[in-house]
């Protein structure tokens, strides 16, 4: 007896070690008594594994806390893992929105509509299609109205009576829409004949503001506006998500290997051959027999389902902005870098001389341009080994313009450094 409680004494003293990694089909505790007192330990970065856990054992709690830390262990391993909603990853087709187009008058404008004779037929036109009669083009040369263009997206499922935004933007020389209001303007789709989809008509919200006088002062574009919730949905555009058995899943970033991965998902979910990878960018799933009767919940269900993706490797920037963003897991290969900058600046002074006195004649003005050209020192920076964040930070610590750190990532994907895609807006 006392040799069997000593035995207990040390198993619940020894402590275990399990490594939990990212591929995780069991876990094993070797059959030791009941677990407790769990010390998460985050270790040192390891090949596939993400932490370890170091456990003690105690004879006086139950099975419920052993359950309640393997739950722990494996709830942990999820938030480290990098694991995506399907329905972020992947479109159902069929579901998509439409696009709605529609050319409208705005009026109420103070002066500022517009000008053109084009432009002005134009209104003639739209007015007597309004059942407006306009005997004088003259009438409307008081440039309080402008000729738009009229855009909107109708939702998949939108049903009639539905609200949806629309975008107004001037076509002619109009110089502002500030304060107009759109008269009623029927929105068709594309491919889809003269079909009246929606109805638009409201105030115009241009988000901006532009004075003018012997200068001016513009902000935003005020030549462009939106209506929030400014058109009504007057009829359904058709979709098909199904043909009674199969739908069709696609990837908003076509992989091969989300695609395997989504695959693989869906038949251990709903069993072998539901699912099947088209391509890169497609997966078509075969609804179980016991589902079809609820088509809804089970795309629902798809949706939810967790999928463990590698985020991709991708360096965007916009040239005209001069706006990076580096993805997080880019890395960079040991090099070198040398960026030198020429400035060259070209001022013009305005003088003027003066008319001789006792004379008619006039003052005359005149500019004196000169042209200077500075050329920095090129700086060599040695790049270890690293990521491109790290490489950012350094150049930032280089007082490297954004254009200049564009020049500098573009050379790195050039010469092979950079082990990420170049992604030019």
């Amino acid at each position: 007896m006392g040799h069997g409680m000593n035995e207990i004494r040390r198993i619940c003293t020894k402590p275990i070690e399990i490594a939990v990694t990212r591929n995780i089909k069991s876990l094993d505790c070797g059959g030791l008594p009941p677990l407790s007192r769990v010390q998460a330990c985050l270790d040192a970065p390891r090949p596939k594994t993400l932490f370890s856990l170091r456990i003690h054992n105690s004879a006086r709690y139950g099975r419920l806390f052993t359950c309640f830390c393997l739950i722990a262990a494996l709830l942990a391993t999820a938030g480290h893992a990098r694991a995506a909603r399907l329905g972020d990853l992947c479109d159902v087709q069929g579901v998509r929105g439409n696009i709605l187009k529609g050319v409208g008058i705005v009026v109420g404008l103070a002066g500022t509509g517009d000008k053109a004779p084009a432009a002005i037929t134009a209104q003639q036109r739209m007015l007597e299609r309004l059942g407006i009669d306009v005997e004088n083009l003259k009438e409307l040369k008081s440039n309080n109205s402008a000729i738009v263009a009229v855009t909107a997206v109708l939702p998949a499922f939108a049903k009639e009576g539905t609200r949806i935004d629309v975008k107004v933007d001037s076509m002619y020389d109009c110089k502002s829409l500030e304060g107009g209001m759109l008269l009623e303007t029927h929105l068709t789709g594309p491919g889809m004949g003269e079909t009246v989809y929606a109805v638009a008509q409201g105030p115009v919200s241009v988000g901006g503001f532009n004075v003018g006088g012997g200068a001016g002062v513009r902000r935003n574009h005020v030549t462009a506006g939106r209506i929030p919730m400014g058109a009504h949905v007057e009829r359904e555009a058709p979709s098909r998500i199904t043909d009674g058995e199969r739908i069709t899943l696609l990837l908003k970033r076509p992989d091969f290997g989300t695609a395997n991965t989504v695959q693989q998902a869906l038949n251990a979910l709903h069993g072998p051959e539901t699912a099947v990878a088209l391509g890169a960018g497609t997966v078509r799933v075969t609804i179980p027999e016991e589902d079809r009767a609820d088509l809804i919940g089970f795309i629902a269900r798809l949706e939810a389902l967790n999928i463990e993706t590698r985020p991709p490797t991708r360096v965007v920037i916009n040239e005209r902005t001069g706006t990076i963003v580096v993805g997080g897991e880019v890395m960079v290969k040991p090099c070198q870098v040398a960026h030198g900058n020429l400035t060259m600046r070209i001022t013009a002074t305005p003088q003027v001389t003066p008319a001789l006195p006792f004379t008619d004649a006039q003052p005359v003005a005149t500019q004196i341009t000169e042209l200077t050209v500075e050329e920095q020192e090129a700086y060599l920076m040695p790049v270890q080994g690293t990521s491109a964040g790290d490489v950012a930070a350094a150049l930032n610590r280089l007082r490297v313009t954004p254009r200049d750190m564009i020049s500098i990532f573009q050379a790195l994907r050039e010469a092979g450094a950079l082990e990420a895609d170049l992604e030019v807006m």
